[in-house]
């Protein structure tokens, strides 16, 4: 049996730290490679129904972004192998001085930076201050953009590129088509490596992406599981791990 990388996504601190950490220890033992820590945002514009539940009730609870970066420090501590990156909203980089943000997201681990409604070309200084601190700025393709931003930003120079498979929110079941296809590959025609996301839940969907992306990324299947099992912890982690295998197993 193959198997395709996975970067999984999780809302720091959902729904309490321990049962988060919890999810983060399933994860990796099913197989994930990466993990995506999403810091709980207000105002999200590309999360769907599950993910902006978990961020809401996570905020209820006065959760702030230092708060996020300690939960990340533990997972780092235990997992020092598996590369990090926070997923967050250009506001809550932007507001405490992204050179400061970045510098504080590098001393707890953090390897790489998903912010999607900073534009690649117009990032605040963002994919400089990432480079300075030891870490990468990833960027977010999506298959509304025009043709020819789109062979701008796969020729820019990024290592890696996040594509949205699709475009809306994540969270609802994604089709992998031909066009999907195409629009991978107009994505990676710069060279740059490719995550795909939004809507992947089974491991059907990873097999029709394994040969035109780095990793799979999936969010919300998991988001969801978490919601459903956290007042039993052993289902969630064994929920959870079994989720993972199954997208990540070819």
């Amino acid at each position: 049996m193959s198997k395709i990388k996975l970067m999984s996504h999780l809302v720091a601190g959902y729904p309490t730290d321990e049962l988060a950490l919890t999810a983060a220890r399933a994860l990796v033992a099913g197989g994930a490679d990466i993990l995506e820590i999403q810091l709980p945002f207000s105002d999200p514009s590309a999360d769907g129904p599950a993910i902006q539940g978990a961020c809401t009730e996570v905020l209820s609870r006065k959760y702030r972004t230092s708060d996020g970066l300690s939960f990340i420090s533990k997972i780092h501590e235990e997992f020092p192998n598996i590369p990090i990156y926070i997923m967050s909203y250009g506001s809550l980089v932007y507001t405490p001085g992204i050179e400061n943000f970045c510098k504080k997201a590098s001393e707890v681990g953090v390897k790489g930076m998903i912010i999607p409604d900073l534009p690649f070309d117009f990032d605040e200084g963002l994919t400089e201050a990432c480079k300075k601190n030891g870490m990468i700025n990833i960027p977010v393709a999506a298959p509304s953009m025009s043709s020819e931003r789109l062979h701008k930003m796969a020729h820019f120079g990024f290592p890696y590129i996040y594509a949205a498979l699709r475009t809306g929110i994540t969270g609802t079941d994604t089709t992998i088509d031909d066009a999907t296809i195409a629009f991978l590959n107009k994505v990676s025609e710069g060279g740059s490596k490719i995550y795909g996301g939004f809507g992947i839940s089974n491991g059907e969907q990873s097999q029709a992406l394994a040969s035109s992306v780095d990793a799979v990324v999936a969010g919300s299947v998991f988001v969801r599981i978490i919601e459903a099992n956290k007042n039993d912890k052993e289902k969630l982690f064994s929920v959870v791990k079994e989720k993972a295998a199954e997208i990540t197993h070819l």
